[in-house]
């Protein structure tokens, strides 16, 4: 009988599926600028990618691990960073804040 016995790391989340990696390629053939940013793993969600256009437009969908995440990079031939190396680029904390302040007015209306 083992009580003690070693659970594998398990997240909540689904992982990657063909149609994250269409959307990942759709978004980088429709923007101009794209790098794309690895996300870690955490108890909650797989690893995930953000792909940052110039403008700060972005969108985050799954990938197969880091290693899928840089594999996508040398196929769309863009840049890829970690973001607990570097963090998250100001083009896209300026976009958040474009869009959130285009919510508030949008309700104020």
């Amino acid at each position: 009988m083992s009580w003690f016995r070693r659970k594998k790391r398990a997240t909540f989340d689904r992982g990657a599926q063909k149609y994250d990696t269409t959307h990942l390629e759709e978004f980088h053939a429709t923007r101009n600028g794209v790098e794309a940013y690895v996300e870690p793993r955490t108890t909650v969600t797989e690893t995930t990618v953000m792909l940052i256009a110039h403008d700060g437009e972005w969108t985050r969908r799954r990938v197969d691990g880091v290693a899928g995440a840089f594999r996508l990079g040398d196929r769309l031939g863009i840049p890829v960073y970690e973001v607990a190396k570097v963090g998250y680029p100001k083009r896209m904390r300026d976009y958040n804040a474009r869009r959130k302040l285009a919510e508030r007015r949008k309700v104020v209306d």
